[in-house]
C-alpha cells in the first residue's frame, strides 16, 4: 500500500466514494455528483500546495490508478457544539484552528486493513514531521469500523458530540491523538 497525493484524476473514485448511498450512509447519504471534479480539483491542488494532507490510498503500487479510497488531515476552525468541551483551545495550531483526520475506504478495499494502515502511515507521517499537532477525528457513532481504526491506532475517545458536514448535523464520537505520543 501506498499513499499519494490526490490528482484531478481521482474523479471516478471520488464519485464512487461519495455520490454512493451505501458509502455516505454514516455521513447523511450520498452527495450530488454535480460539483465532484471541482471538488476533487480542488483537493488536488490543496495536496499538492501541502495546504492539506488529501492523499489517495493506492492497494498496489504498482497500479497507481487504482485507487482504494482516501485519507486525509486538514486544519480547520474547531466544531462549534454545546456537547464539546474545547480540548484544543489553544493546545492544536495555536490560532484556533484543529487539525482533523478522516477517511473512506471503497466496498472492496474494505475489511483488508487498508484504512487502518493508511490512518496510521499519515499519522506517522504528522509525527515525524512534527506537524498539526493534535489530530481529531469525528467518525459517526454507529460506524463501527472507522471508530475501531480509532482505538487501535491509540486515539482517546473524549465524548460523543454532533459535528456538521455538507450541512448536515451528524452525531459523531469525538476522537483525539498526539501522534508524537499516543501513535499505537
Amino acid at each position: 500500500m501506498e499513499l499519494r497525493n490526490v490528482v484531478p484524476d481521482d474523479v471516478d473514485a471520488y464519485v464512487r466514494m461519495r455520490c454512493d448511498p451505501v458509502m455516505m450512509a454514516d455521513l447523511g447519504g450520498p452527495l450530488p455528483r454535480a460539483g465532484m471534479a471541482d471538488k476533487v480539483r480542488r483537493d488536488a491542488r490543496e495536496a499538492a500546495a501541502d495546504v492539506s494532507w488529501i492523499k489517495a490510498i493506492v492497494p498496489d503500487p504498482a497500479r497507481p490508478d487504482v485507487v482504494a479510497g482516501t485519507v486525509t488531515i486538514w486544519s480547520h476552525a474547531s466544531h462549534d457544539s454545546d456537547d464539546i468541551d474545547d480540548p484544543w483551545d489553544g493546545d492544536d495550531t495555536g490560532d484556533g484552528a484543529m487539525s482533523e483526520i478522516g477517511w473512506m475506504v471503497l466496498p472492496e478495499f474494505q475489511g483488508q486493513g487498508l484504512g487502518k494502515r493508511a490512518v496510521r502511515a499519515l499519522l506517522a507521517q504528522a509525527r515525524d514531521q512534527d506537524r498539526w499537532g493534535l489530530v481529531h477525528a469525528f467518525p459517526a457513532t454507529a460506524n463501527a469500523a472507522s471508530n475501531g481504526i480509532c482505538r487501535s491506532v491509540g486515539f482517546r475517545l473524549l465524548s460523543q458530540t454532533d459535528v456538521t458536514f455538507a450541512g448536515r448535523i451528524l452525531r459523531s464520537n469525538h476522537w483525539v491523538i498526539d501522534p508524537a505520543q499516543d501513535l499505537v
